[in-house]
């Protein structure tokens, strides 16, 4: 057990450490050997995570194991604490901290569950970013709480949150109780075994596919610390809350943006929040423009770690560039296989812009383009996935942030959770990566499928939208 648990820590390390490879392999060579079958049990999965909590402060990463029933052995041996300083102070960890401007819209078949992106004192600090989150549009705020819950047991640490979703509170509810105690302190007595079963499935193999997949070590809150092992300022630090400021929230007047937001981070219970986006372009340029000098003002005093933008077309992104402003740090579309915004999504990736697909409502229902569905259905009966799945994959691996949504009424929906989160979708291991001639036929599926024409209203209501259904956010300046 010493051996392999030491082994798993300098995993973390060794996968951004080119210079060590080689001692590496040995290392991973030597201590394979001496390992049994059973070693690649469930228990092996937690006592790796609980290992690596024990080195967590020399890399500045909180990781404890997922359930409090799963303890270290006291008499285990320590590791080796030394070693591991020795490692990284013989290794630059400058292009982790700084990471290249393209380097927020790099293809992968096998992403990293988290992303690096700018934010804090005039965005020049790194923050990591899970690519895949759980969206909140169209959730009704009687759920929230319940969605809340069971989004964190499937793993889910990136929440989507918004004024017009009206859901803050209720999902504060279910936030105080897990940073207070963590998934222990989260009453789920009502749900069905099955259901957590799939859930706690969800969250380890996520888990377990973050500690063999590149880039993914080395970064505080890699792992969620659902047992409580690590303190509430460690459970907040894995958690990811990016919220959307509404039109009617926009202003010219700067103080007004900074109590709007001020009084969302009461709402949800926290001391600050992740990001915060402006939610759509649809309302004018000084509007536009000073509610985003605010956002920055609130980054820049901390109240804010990063400020994006959501809806934006090119207009509206070279109006913050004209004005000579930090640019946002994460765009979110409504963006799918049909409808690509490609020259959107060029212009964020010269600019150094990551980009995030809205939640999905309606492709599937009839305002959706059927004959391009079928597309993507039959792939996923190929693949043994579901649809939405094989969309949170195509995300994935063309470098998109992903916050897919369900709702929590059914049994389906509520599996559909763990189904969509970073682990549902690597569950599978290779069958559920998408080839690349899969991903050519879903790339050749756009149709410039417009926003109008699926009766999407997130960001804006039925007065905003005055063009018909040939229309989308993105065309508005």
């Amino acid at each position: 057990m010493t051996t392999l648990s030491f082994t798993w820590t300098l995993l973390i390390i060794a996968q951004r450490m080119s210079s060590h490879v080689l001692a590496f392999n040995l290392i991973m060579s030597n201590a394979c050997s001496k390992q049994t079958h059973h070693h690649h049990s469930r228990k092996t999965v937690f006592d790796r995570r609980g290992a690596l909590y024990k080195g967590s402060t020399l890399a500045g990463i909180i990781l404890a194991p997922s359930t409090s029933s799963a303890q270290v052995s006291q008499d285990e041996p320590a590791v080796d604490l030394a070693a591991l300083n020795a490692i990284r102070s013989s290794t630059t960890t400058s292009s982790i901290r700084n990471p290249r401007i393209s380097d927020v819209l790099l293809p992968s078949k096998d992403p990293p569950p988290l992303l690096s992106i700018r934010g804090g004192l005039n965005g020049k600090s790194t923050i990591k970013i899970p690519r895949v989150g759980y969206s909140f549009y169209k959730t009704d705020p009687n759920q929230a709480a319940r969605c809340t819950a069971l989004s964190l047991r499937a793993g889910v640490r990136h929440f989507d949150v918004g004024t017009l979703y009206g859901s803050n509170s209720e999902i504060a509810f279910t936030l105080d109780k897990y940073l207070k105690s963590g998934l222990d302190g989260i009453d789920y007595s009502t749900e069905k075994p099955e259901v957590l079963s799939i859930l706690d499935e969800a969250r380890l193999g996520g888990e377990k596919h973050a500690l063999v997949t590149a880039s993914s070590g080395l970064v505080k809150g890699a792992f969620p610390t659902p047992a409580g092992s690590a303190g509430r300022r460690g459970r907040r630090e894995s958690l990811f809350i990016s919220h959307k400021l509404s039109n009617d929230e926009q202003s010219t007047k700067r103080i007004q943006v900074r109590r709007a937001v001020k009084d969302q981070i009461a709402a949800l219970g926290v001391n600050y929040l992740d990001m915060v986006s402006i939610h759509s372009p649809l309302t004018d340029r000084n509007r536009r423009l000073e509610t985003y000098a605010a956002l920055l003002e609130l980054r820049d005093t901390g109240f804010v770690k990063s400020v994006g933008v959501a809806n934006y077309g090119i207009g509206p992104l070279n109006e913050m560039k004209e004005a000579g402003f930090d640019l946002p740090t994460v765009n979110q579309l409504e963006l799918s296989p049909f409808n690509t915004h490609e020259d959107v999504v060029s212009w964020c990736k010269e600019n150094g812009i990551a980009v995030a697909c809205s939640a999905w409502s309606k492709l599937s229902s009839s305002d959706g383009p059927q004959d391009q569905w079928s597309v993507i259905a039959d792939i996923a009966k190929k693949k043994g996935m579901t649809k939405a799945q094989v969309l949170v994959r195509w995300s994935l691996q063309k470098g998109y942030i992903c916050v897919p949504r369900s709702a929590s009424t059914s049994k389906i929906e509520r599996i559909a959770i763990a189904e969509n989160s970073y682990g549902g979708v690597n569950s599978e291991g290779e069958r559920f990566i998408l080839s690349d001639d899969e991903m050519r036929v879903i790339d050749g599926l756009n149709v410039n499928w417009k926003a109008g024409t699926l009766g999407r209203r997130d960001g804006w209501a039925d007065e905003d939208v005055t063009t018909g259904g040939q229309w989308d956010p993105t065309d508005f300046v």
